[in-house]
């Protein structure tokens, strides 16, 4: 039985008990390794979340945000939710699924109801999509991002394996940091794409709002008007191969406006119609302000995609970055050129990662639009420094050597390892600074840590939509990832372990 403290304030401090329900062990299934492999990693995990006090901690992180008046039931059901969502995020992010193909994996694998705690005996549960996507919304980001620095600094504590049950502190004396593109969910963002993108989005909606009984007069139905601007868009893409392209390419966009003005009308009439007359149609109130909020974002953004459209193609003018729409269903999305191979200019928001020389990320930031990494490196060494995890050294690439930078390691007595810019510095460095050579090639294996929770954890690109459940994304993914890595250390210690007590018998 767990007891978890609810911290809301000292007059209604309450004890909250909730029991898991019984576990029957994983049944013995003598299959691949990469199965058993699998199987030990979420006993491991396991053991962490439980006998280290991890789990207790995100039940009374939760717990901190629920009403002070609710009943000790009430509570207790709070708790074992929420360590279903923790369990549940764990398991998604590790096995890189979707909440739909979560739900069906759950359902069928004997191995993940029993770390889900959802295996009793007599009639084993699986939580349906819907539920595991709530509770991926559990906690809001700043919070998640908290709970997940304290647990690192708990890893590192010395009383670590006392505490956690590892067999060593995690070592904290080097950071590793670098910034990389978290690519956003959407298409190249031409300029027409933009308009027929609004058209399908808002001719469904009116397909949508007719069927439930809502009509408003139209020449044709709406479909024919998106067939009609499927067409444009083909003949668009067709403009390219003729000898007059540019004279073409402006005679079809000069259609496909007029085509988009006329679509944008009769979605406005409907939107209004909706509005006024809801309790007409079977829809509910979240249903219908679902489509209104789908089309009243499409239709404040038309006009600009249309003007952006004619000053791009027609005008044959620029548009800064800072003014254009990369996407309707995105915002604030940054174009990053980094000229590497495959990947010219990408679409979606800088993520700034910081990780340990065990590979266990120790802190990172998701940018605004616009903002600098190189500024944000500051931010995040005073993170580091004032969550008791501040490293020895930190170890970059050129892109963050600045004069500001280094002067900042050096106020916090933190050996610079920044990548000199000039080759006749760095070359000074590596030849007479000792470490140095060793430091910076290691730094070149967060490449590969990027990689990993970029691909394995995150996505790439990430489906989670806005700025705010980009971040819960990634809160979840570093967690998940730094549990996944303690995992596989205790497992390839504890196999040290009994090689040498083989070899010495």
């Amino acid at each position: 039985m767990f007891w978890v403290m609810n911290k809301i304030s000292k007059a209604n401090r309450t004890h909250i008990a909730w029991q898991p329900e019984l576990r029957p062990d994983i049944p013995t299934v003598y299959g691949p390794l990469d199965y058993r492999l699998f199987k030990a990693q979420l006993e491991e995990i396991d053991e962490l979340l439980l006998h280290g006090g991890i789990e207790n901690d995100f039940v009374r992180e939760v717990l901190g945000s629920v009403p002070a008046d609710l009943s000790g039931k009430a509570r207790a059901h709070h708790a074992k939710n929420a360590s279903l969502a923790l369990r549940s995020n764990i398991a998604r992010k590790i096995l890189g699924l979707s909440y739909r193909e979560l739900a069906v994996r759950i359902a069928e694998s004997e191995p993940l109801r029993w770390f889900l705690c959802t295996n009793a005996p007599g009639m084993a549960r699986a939580p349906s999509k819907s539920t595991l996507e709530r509770n991926d919304k559990i906690l809001p980001p700043g919070r998640m991002d908290a709970f997940n620095r304290r647990l690192l600094a708990r890893c590192a504590a010395k009383d670590a394996p006392r505490a956690l049950g590892l067999h060593a502190p995690v070592d904290i004396d080097d950071a590793h940091i670098d910034a990389t593109c978290l690519k956003a969910n959407i298409h190249f963002p031409i300029d027409w794409v933009l308009l027929r993108d609004a058209a399908r989005t808002l001719m469904k909606a009116l397909v949508l709002i007719r069927r439930h009984g809502l009509r408003q007069r139209m020449p044709q139905d709406p479909l024919r008007f998106l067939g009609e601007m499927n067409k444009l868009s083909m003949a668009m893409s067709a403009c390219a191969r003729k000898a007059d392209a540019k004279k073409r390419r402006k005679q079809t966009l000069r259609l496909m406006k007029k085509l988009a003005r006329k679509i944008e009308s009769h979605a406005q009439a409907h939107l209004e119609l909706l509005r006024e007359k809801r309790e007409r149609t079977d829809l509910s109130e979240a249903q219908a302000g679902q489509i209104i909020a789908r089309m009243e974002n499409v239709l404040e953004k038309l006009p600009a995609a249309i003007k952006q459209a004619h000053e791009r193609i027609i005008g044959e003018r620029l548009v800064k970055n800072t003014d254009k729409i990369h996407s309707l269903y995105e915002d604030d999305l940054d174009v990053i050129v980094r000229g590497k191979a495959g990947a010219e200019v990408e679409f979606g928001r800088e993520l700034l990662l910081s990780e340990t020389r065990e590979g266990i990320v120790s802190d990172y930031e998701l940018l605004e639009r616009g903002q600098s990494a190189q500024k944000a490196f500051g931010r995040s060494i005073e993170r580091l420094c004032e969550n008791k995890i501040k490293p020895k050294a930190v170890w970059t690439d050129r892109g963050f050597c600045s004069e500001q930078n280094k002067k900042q390691l050096e106020r916090k007595g933190i050996r610079d390892g920044l990548c000199e810019r000039d080759p006749g510095e760095l070359r000074e460095r590596i030849n007479n600074e000792e470490g140095y050579a060793e430091g910076l090639k290691r730094r070149g294996a967060t490449e590969a840590r990027i990689a990993i929770v970029k691909n394995m954890f995150v996505g790439n690109p990430c489906v989670a939509k806005g700025r705010e459940h980009m971040r819960v994304a990634i809160g979840w993914a570093v967690l998940a990832h730094n549990l996944w890595v303690l995992a596989r250390r205790e497992i390839k210690w504890r196999e040290e372990q009994k090689k040498k007590k083989r070899k010495s018998s």
